[in-house]
């Protein structure tokens, strides 16, 4: 057995043990080399119906897959069709191929082709009963995802990237190189599809892959794309940790509507978050910051790092009272005084209000 046949099997087991060893699962494969790699390995245990656990014994195992179809090559759907047939013959069942509509406005192309996707994916899994979706995501992706969040400012969830067990979502190959998903795919006789897209200079990701990275490596040697990773299972582990504990606040802090909430235009009752604001303010920056991205994504906004610092200003005795506009009809303000207090007196709370 190929060396990277090995590798895959193992990385696949190791996942599904992680997450909790569920007994129907489906793939999502795309026909590229990592997914087909990862479809290889998942068939090698669905053909017997069981996968083995470490220290003897074995766990039940079904497995379907899902071809997203995303419509926006010419050819995309004979792409789709000839992956399902190379599916069905490695032994997965059932193996469905989904057409998706990927809605342009708002979001670049790359964003809105995972949002369609998942979407999709998350569905097929609902109707069939499954418990958990394989990505083939790859070593070079987690990389390269990091790259991109550096070059954008991004806090640590974004350069946390992506876990290898994430709710349905498990990514087993997340500590295997892209070059490994190859070497699977001559070994097992498989031919994948080469997405021409990730040529393409026209996008952002692209040029990481073809371009960037290699540079990097050239000129800093080996070892980057594994020290990129190494950064997001770091920070991501950090992450969690720092959320976690900014759900505890947001808990003990937050009074959510409708209790006292207020009335709007045309006496539409408004949805509200109050927080006091002295409890805010002591809490570390790390935290607060946080608290208040959950009040804004309670009253179904976007919270935005600039936003997001315009609201913790209100908290600033000395600034403005607001309100403060948040992507996704929210806004923020700080209450008055009570009439007659002190000057040495605190300010009112913070509220956060939907005007949906």
């Amino acid at each position: 057995m190929h060396p990277a046949v090995g590798s895959a099997r193992n990385a696949v087991r190791a996942s599904l043990e992680e997450a909790g060893w569920p007994s129907r699962i489906l793939v999502a494969c795309s026909g590229g080399p990592d997914s087909l790699a990862l479809s290889a390995a998942v068939a090698h245990f669905a053909r017997r119906g069981r996968i083995p656990a470490p220290g003897g014994g074995s766990h039940p195992l079904e497995a379907g897959a899902v071809v997203v179809d995303h419509q926006l090559q010419e050819g995309s759907g004979e792409v789709a069709r000839t992956t399902a047939r190379v599916l069905a013959e490695l032994g997965l069942e059932p193996v469905r191929v989904v057409a998706v509509e990927v809605q342009l406005a708002g979001e670049g192309p790359e964003a809105a082709a995972r949002s369609a996707r998942h979407a999709a994916l998350l569905a097929e899994a609902t109707e069939r009963g499954a418990d958990a979706v394989l990505l083939g995501h790859t070593l070079d992706d987690q990389a390269e995802q990091v790259l991109l969040g550096l070059a954008r400012g991004s806090g640590p969830r974004a350069l946390g990237a992506m876990r290898r067990v994430r709710g349905r979502f498990v990514r087993p190959f997340l500590g295997l190189r892209r070059a490994d998903t190859l070497d699977v795919c001559v070994a097992e006789g498989l031919e994948p599809w080469f997405d021409p897209t990730n040529e393409d200079p026209t996008f952002m990701r692209s040029r990481v892959r073809s371009a960037i990275m290699p540079f990097l490596e050239a000129e800093l040697g080996p070892g980057v794309a594994e020290g990129l990773a190494r950064t997001a299972s770091l920070l991501g582990a950090d992450a969690d940790y720092l959320d976690d504990e900014a759900r505890r606040a947001y808990t003990a802090l937050a009074e959510v509507g409708p209790q006292g909430a207020e009335v709007g235009p045309q006496g539409a009752v408004l949805r509200r978050v109050v927080l006091d604001a002295d409890s805010l303010r002591a809490l570390p920056s790390a935290l607060r910051g946080r608290v208040l991205s959950l009040a804004v994504t309670e009253l179904g906004g976007q919270p935005t790092f600039e936003r997001l610092g315009a609201v913790e200003r209100l908290l600033d005795r000395r600034g403005s009272a607001g309100p403060i506009e948040v992507p996704g009809r929210v806004s923020a303000y700080r209450e008055p005084r009570r009439k007659g207090a002190r000057r040495s007196e605190p300010y009112g709370r913070l509220v956060l209000v939907s005007h949906r």
